[in-house]
């Protein structure tokens, strides 16, 4: 018993050597750390002076006239903002850090140049400091910046001080009519992308195939005698037509009505299968006009794509208040019906579905391997570039939902 003392102290002291090792490192790593994020933000703004202002400052005023639309701009100004503000938080870490630990190295003088040179042209010129009038849909909007305070109290204190005086303010009633009209703007903007996206493809595909393709493969395929476009459908006219015939044959025998005889069985048994050719010449026509209107749905849905970046932008942003609108139990709740939809025990059968139906709007004969082999890899792929999504990115951006939804599965 004595002798078990001595191991169990050098087990803990060695622990405590472990730990205390590794909260070194880490606080050795902070100064590098901060600068490389205040660089990272540095680089996004400086990517958004080259898209949006031509490689000079962010201006508003001298905006390209993309930018000129009230949502986009409040959208574009929020995003310099948050990396101007993301930046100088943390070169204040950096300089503090380095302060206190001294280590400040020759080979971060280049990025701690260009970011001292960046934030110095964003708070000494205040290129964002100007106040634009933007008319949209009607409605006269200011956009101003906030300008950037170093917080000496802690945050919330700060906030119920900044909201007492937003209450005082005379202007705070426009300022909230402002933003409540800029949500709106957004709102309305993603909204109608939306229900662009799915309806131009849809009506892309629809008239592309009633008055273009299907004309042009009737017109063509008219003294074709191929009736089937694969087997399938072949077999499955068979099962029809081998069905009706055994029908008639049961009629026959349970009706008071005078026995059919076979010449007349025969007669109808062609007509019917003279009525099967003729539906299954016309489903596989089908099937070749869905591949080519197909494509065209999917030309004019990336044509939307591409001529939306301001759309685009707008929907990434409202959707980011969707999402993190939502409390913790609706994103882990979300998350588990997506996943148990798509990579869960019965998803098998719901991907067998899709695929069949996948192969027979385009009039491919369903290959029983393939589907095989697809639900047997693209499941367990999904499932793990969810599961490193949320280990990756979701548990830095919601831990409290990242525990709900592990609290949920248990």
């Amino acid at each position: 018993m004595t002798s078990s003392l001595p191991s169990k102290q050098t087990y803990l002291l060695d622990k405590f050597k472990y730990y205390w090792h590794l909260a070194s490192e880490r606080i050795s790593k902070t100064p590098e750390r901060s600068l490389d994020c205040a660089y990272q933000s540095i680089l996004k703004i400086k990517a958004l002076e080259d898209e949006h202002f031509g490689g000079k400052s962010i201006s508003f005023t001298i905006a390209s006239e993309a930018v000129q639309d009230s949502t986009f701009t409040s959208v574009l100004r929020a995003d310099v903002e948050k990396h101007v503000t993301l930046s100088k938080m943390r070169l204040a870490e950096f300089k503090a850090s380095c302060f206190v630990l001294g280590n400040l190295s020759t080979k971060n003088l280049g990025k701690l140049k260009l970011v001292e040179e960046f934030i110095a042209k964003y708070t000494d010129n205040e290129p964002l400091a100007t106040t634009v009038n933007t008319v949209a849909n009607g409605n006269s909007i200011n956009v101003e910046t906030v300008t950037d305070k170093n917080a000496i109290l802690p945050r919330s204190i700060g906030r119920t001080l900044h909201k007492f005086s937003d209450d005082f303010n005379p202007k705070s009633e426009a300022e909230y009519v402002r933003k409540y009209r800029n949500s709106r703007a957004k709102t309305k903007t993603a909204v109608r992308f939306i229900i662009t996206l799915i309806i131009v493809p849809v009506l892309t595909q629809h008239f592309s195939k009633q008055f273009l393709i299907s004309p042009i493969i009737e017109t063509s395929n008219k003294h074709n005698s191929q009736v089937f476009l694969n087997y399938e459908m072949k077999e499955e006219a068979l099962h029809e037509l081998h069905s009706y015939e055994e029908s008639l044959k049961f009629e026959n025998l349970i009706t008071q009505a005078p026995p059919l005889s076979s010449e007349v069985i025969e007669s109808k048994v062609k007509h019917k299968a003279s009525e099967l050719a003729e539906e299954f010449h016309h489903k596989s026509n089908s099937a070749v006009g869905n591949v080519f209107a197909d494509m065209l749905a999917l030309a004019a849905f990336g044509l939307v794509l591409l001529t939306s970046r301001k759309e685009i932008i707008v929907l990434k942003s409202f959707m980011d208040d969707i999402i993190y609108g939502l409390s913790d139990s609706a994103k882990a709740f979300i998350i588990i019906l997506f996943t148990d939809m798509f990579v869960g025990f019965h998803s098998p059968h719901g991907w067998e579905v899709i695929l069949e139906g996948i192969t027979s709007h385009l009039g491919i004969a369903a290959n029983k391997s393939f589907i095989g082999l697809f639900i047997a890899t693209f499941p367990v792929i999904l499932d793990t570039i969810c599961k490193y999504w949320i280990f990756r990115y979701l548990s830095k951006i919601s831990p409290s939902a990242v525990a709900t939804l592990r609290n949920m599965n248990e």
